[in-house]
């Protein structure tokens, strides 16, 4: 990589803090032939989780056989578990493919997130249900739930799953293996609840569902956000590994639980040494690598390791850090994203990160030209690799790409993250043919994980197969 790309030449620069710039890019900075290559192991990947359970790509069966009509009407219940918050909703559908929706957040304590998570989800339930005098009565039935759960869970029936793994920072003991809606309708019982848990989702599925209601052309729902995951429709008789009837629908969405992909060998991703440092240091070593490249949760993780080497050869900042600095997880990757696309004469956004935020004193316009070359280059370098999964997912049923279809997507780095949007969009065209391309339609899937379990209680209600 020369650094005869103006993004990455620092003005001013020494020749030492140009050459380590030059290194990171060549290390960040992926050839679409590198991405080639990947996207061939990840489908080789999908293919062997399609073939047995236990594989890298899970690919699991969601039980979900129908997709939304659009023409439903009613209103439904959920509850959506995610990697920080959790919502409890309300969500009431016009059969015009629209849907009104209110809703109740709660933030994950520390102590739900490594002791109490069920008891918590029960509690937050019941206060949503009270507050809006909704909570079932003994003369009444018990009140249907949809139950989004954004974790690895090898579903069993369209309601039960067991929990494979803990990811985005959750660690719950005594979870792994058992069945997580059993877990929580315990909880709910030892509060008197009268609710049931009818349908268990993936927030991907829910995702792929809410985007499915709005337009019928939807094949495939992502998240892009503090993890990632996908999830698509798949015609049953390429899931060899299926031993259930086979749907009247001939089709099955399938949770990809792609974040693990890699994490086996460590053979086809870019790692670096901050990759690796990163994943040493978390609590899932050899775990998510996918994921770990490409998350909300890792990229200020990884873009610290990345500045923390550079300040400890004397490149940056004079050498100097902080007690902030030196804790992990202190860059949230919000900085990232403002640093990014920080256009000022002077890069004050930067300086107000470097200076008031990390607290290390008298950052250089240099300093900050290389803070925001960081930025670029993790951030360009998740979209890139986000493809990765995209273009394989999409070439999986090349024939559906004769049509138009839909790919929603939902989360904080598919919306917020400067460019991610555009580059993830450019670097798909690379790879599928341009009057397939044309048919694919990227669409924001705002709010899909909520939604999404509110339609497969729905469709649980209203669909038998």
């Amino acid at each position: 990589m020369s650094s005869a790309d103006s993004r990455y030449t620092i003005v001013g620069a020494t020749p030492e803090q140009q050459a380590a710039i030059d290194e990171l890019a060549s290390q960040f900075l992926l050839s679409d032939e590198r991405l080639g290559a990947i996207i061939k192991e990840f489908r080789r990947r999908m293919e062997e989780g399609l073939a047995a359970d236990g594989k890298v790509l899970k690919m699991i069966p969601s039980y979900v056989t129908r997709r939304p009509l659009g023409t439903e009407t009613g209103t439904y219940f959920a509850i959506d578990l995610g990697g920080t918050n959790l919502r409890v909703l309300k969500v009431t559908f016009d059969g015009k493919g629209g849907a009104a929706t209110e809703y109740q957040k709660f933030v994950l304590s520390e102590e739900a997130k490594n002791r109490t998570l069920f008891d918590f989800v029960a509690q937050s339930v019941d206060t949503f249900l009270e507050e809006r005098n909704l909570r079932p009565t003994g003369q009444q039935p018990p009140m249907p739930m949809g139950l989004t759960f954004s974790y690895p869970v090898l579903q069993t029936s369209i309601n039960s799953g067991t929990l494979v793994q803990w990811t985005k920072g959750l660690n719950v003991p005594g979870c792994v293996g058992r069945d997580v809606v059993r877990l929580l309708q315990d909880a709910l019982l030892r509060l008197g609840l009268r609710v049931k848990i009818v349908a268990l989702v993936n927030d991907t599925v829910g995702t792929l569902l809410s985007a499915a209601y709005r337009d019928p052309t939807a094949q495939m729902g992502i998240i892009f956000g503090t993890g990632t995951n996908a999830a698509y429709y798949e015609d049953v008789t390429s899931i060899a590994k299926w031993k259930g009837p086979s749907p009247s629908s001939g089709e099955m969405v399938l949770n990809m639980e792609w974040g693990a992909f890699d994490s086996d060998d460590f053979s086809y991703l870019p790692f670096t040494p901050h990759d690796i440092k990163l994943d040493r240091k978390s609590i899932n070593p050899r775990k998510q690598a996918y994921e770990k490249m490409i998350s909300g949760l890792y990229l200020g993780e990884i873009a610290r390791n990345i500045i923390l080497w550079l300040v400890d050869q004397r490149l940056l900042l004079e050498g100097r850090s902080s007690e902030i600095l030196n804790a992990m997880w202190s860059i949230d990757t919000s900085y990232l994203s403002s640093g990014a696309v920080d256009t000022s004469p002077d890069l004050t956004e930067i300086q107000q990160v470097i200076e008031k935020t990390l607290n290390i004193n008298n950052s250089t316009f240099v300093d900050r030209q290389i803070f925001k070359v960081v930025a670029i280059l993790v951030g360009e370098r998740a979209a890139r690799l986000s493809a990765v999964g995209v273009v394989a997912t999409l070439n999986k049923r090349p024939h559906l790409l004769n049509s138009p279809i839909t790919v929603g997507i939902d989360g904080s780095m598919y919306e917020h993250y400067p460019y991610f949007h555009e580059i993830l969009v450019e670097t798909v065209s690379h790879f599928i043919p341009r009057e397939s391309f044309e048919n694919i339609n990227f669409t924001l899937a705002k709010d899909g994980s909520g939604v999404g379990a509110a339609i497969t209680a729905m469709l649980a209600a209203t669909y038998d197969d």
